[in-house]
Formats: C-alpha cells, structure tokens, sequence
C-alpha cells in the first residue's frame, strides 16, 4: 500500500445511499465487495430501489485493509460495530472471522440491518442472520450476491436514522516502503534520513502503539492519550489497527495535526517530509512491517547493530484479543520493550513476572512490561527511549 486519503468515524455513513459496512479481518472478501459494489450493475440497481448509490465503510482490520488499498472510509473500531447498527442507516454489515460480537445479531434484530456471516468458524444461530460462505473459487459470486442483498434492503429502512456528523480525514497506507519513498524519493529512497533526525535529537525516538479496544476502559482513551503523550515528546508513532482508527477518529493522521500535538522537533521534521505524527501502517495482522521499519532503520546505520539497540518501544493500551499477546511476544522476541495497558495475565504470578518483565531482556533484549494508566504507560517508554539514547551516546543531541 501507498499513502491515500480518506475519512474515518460514523459520519461516513450516507443517509441517501446503501450503507454497506465489512467488518472483520478478511482482505480477500472485502477485496471481492469493493469491486462487486463498483459494478455498474450493482450501481443501476442501488438507484431503481431509491438509493443515489452504494456507500462502502469498514470496521476493524478489514476498514484498514481496504482504506490502504482503495480509500474506502471507515466506520469505526471494534467497540463501535453496534453503534453503526443503531444509526439505523447500515442496509448490511457484513462479518468474517474475528472480534465480531455475538450480540451484534440481536442489535441487528432490532433495525432492518441483514447481518450476514461469511466463514464456518463465526456462523450464529439468531434467524436475522443469513450465512453466505465465502470461497476463493467463486468469491465475486458472492460478493454480488451479498451487494445485491443489501441493495434490496434499502426499501425497509425504518424512519428515524440517525447519523453523526463526526468524522475526521486521514492518511493511510504507509507501508514500511512508502516511508521509504516519502524520506528519501524515487532514486534516493532510503531511512538514513529519519536516523539522522534521531541522532540530531529532532525526533526523540519511535513508538510502535498498537491493538485492540477494551471494553474495561473508555472506549479509546487510552489509545489517545499515549499517542498524544508520546507526540507531543518528539516520538514519531507507527500504527496499526484499531488503534490506528481512534488516531484517524482524533484527527492525527493528517500531516496538519504535527502543528497542534507535536513537539517541536518532531513538527519540524513532520512539515518538512509532509508526513503525519502518527503513520498508519494497516491492520493488526500488519505489526510486522514494524519491525520490517525497524530492521531498516538498523540498517541505515548509526543506531546500533540490532532492533534491542534502537530507541524505541512498543504498545497496545487496550489490548483485548489473545492474538495480541502473540503479536506482542514476536516483538519483544525481537528486541523491542513492549508496555501493555489496562490488564496483563501473568499479574498474579510474580516469579513468571519477573521473568517476563526483566530476565526476558537478558535474553533476547526486549522485554515486557505492563502499565493501565495510559500516561505513565507513555512515560515508560519514553523512558526507555531515553536510555537506549544514552547507551548510543546521542543523549545530548
């Protein structure tokens, strides 16, 4: 993916046209329902039953699949898949295989909203849910038919939608070679531009803030509140995820908001590059090109010889799903201190604790570490960003 512009909340939502929202963790379905909802067919027949055309939106890491590839906006994060229900204007929301609630078909039950399941592991049992398996071998078949069927909903929309304004522009698709492009140009691509900026003391260091929303906390909070502490101190931020929509929701994924919520430093590098603060790098199942990112700055020179070395850390304020703590383990296996918020499972057992949170780094050079309140949780790793300066030696830039 390459940087695109597009929106983000549930004022996406058009009152006079097929909302059709993809939620889940699919590329390849959503993929399918983009080009089938572009289909002039599929445009004719949205105006026969009223409709001035077909609105795509997303929610979670299928929004971030298709706002990188096609701009398509996104609807909200995890926590937000009921609401865009309840604003009665969602003709179909269409669900794959993760982080979808079972109570979502009950919701839906209560508007004219179809729900329709794609995958054998996340199939429910409520009678207001139609299940249309999804298969590689014949998927545009059924992306029509799952387009055409929110079509012919339209007509039974109830009286009363009810749609926020909110909604907020973004940039998304920065993958690790776009940020390549975008530092140094077509024939002079390369991260020695952004190592410079860290060695020069204009950017303080990365973070990597991540994951899920949390429903034991308010609803992306703590997202927030790091991503702006961490900003507002010179760290430049990768993101991806649900996290990365709270950023697009809060306006931080423009290179305008650099001048609001930044550092010094990290403005003047942000105007310069014409990047935001905050670079969406894709969806949950996307953290590796983080680490990709970070090997390259490895390589650029003058950081040290491995990603333990780099000034920098990771975090998932309002981790939620297991896969989060996998996520997190690759990371500190590969040498990044990576803090986690609002819970951690091992809590209650303070010798396995230890392990994790200091005998890990002897071994591999990352470690865990866990922190709920989301401003000392930033202040963690900007702490840590401080001491691999000092250990490099650019303490004093």
């Amino acid at each position: 993916p390459y940087p695109i512009k597009s929106q983000a909340n549930l004022g996406v939502l058009k009152e006079d046209m097929v909302n059709i929202i993809i939620h889940g963790h699919e590329p390849l379905l959503s993929e399918m329902i983009v080009v089938a909802s572009e289909l002039p067919e599929m445009q004719e027949l949205a105006k026969k039953v009223g409709a001035n055309g077909i609105q795509l939106s997303g929610i979670c890491c299928t929004a971030n699949e298709i706002v990188q590839r096609h701009g398509v906006p996104i609807a909200g994060n995890f926590l937000m898949q009921e609401l865009a229900i309840i604003t009665g204007a969602v003709e179909a929301m269409v669900v794959d295989v993760q982080c979808i609630f079972e109570n979502v078909a009950n919701v839906a039950a209560c508007f004219h909203t179809k729900l329709i399941t794609t995958m054998p592991i996340a199939k429910m049992e409520e009678k207001n849910v139609i299940h249309m398996e999804f298969h590689e071998e014949d998927a545009m078949k059924t992306a029509k038919k799952i387009v055409k069927t929110a079509i012919e909903n339209f007509p039974k929309r109830k009286a009363g939608v009810m749609i926020p304004g909110e909604k907020s522009d973004l940039i998304a698709g920065f993958s690790y070679e776009a940020i390549n492009y975008h530092l140094g140009g077509t024939f002079r691509g390369s991260y020695v531009p952004l190592n410079q900026n860290i060695i020069n003391g204009r950017i303080r260091g990365i973070g990597g803030v991540v994951g899920c929303n949390n429903a034991r906390t308010i609803h992306n909070n703590d997202h927030i509140t790091v991503i702006k502490e961490l900003i507002k101190n010179d760290v430049i931020v990768l993101t991806t995820g649900c996290n990365a929509i709270a950023a697009g929701m809060a306006g931080l994924l423009t290179p305008e908001s650099a001048k609001v919520f930044c550092g010094p430093g990290l403005a003047e590098v942000c105007e310069t590059v014409g990047i935001p603060p905050v670079l969406h790098m894709g969806s949950c199942v996307d953290n590796s090109r983080i680490l990709m990112a970070a090997t390259e700055v490895v390589k650029a020179g003058g950081l040290g010889d491995d990603i333990s070395e780099l000034p920098a850390a990771g975090s998932a304020p309002e981790w939620m799903s297991e896969k989060a703590i996998s996520i997190g383990h690759y990371f500190v296996a590969s040498g990044v201190y990576t803090v986690f918020g609002v819970t951690f499972p091992s809590t209650g057992a303070p010798v396995f604790q230890e392990y994790l949170f200091k005998e890990f780094e002897e071994m591999y050079g990352g470690m865990w570490d866990f922190e709920a309140d989301p401003l000392l949780h930033a202040q963690k790793m900007i702490a840590h960003i401080d001491k691999k300066r000092a250990a490099l030696g650019i303490d004093k830039a």
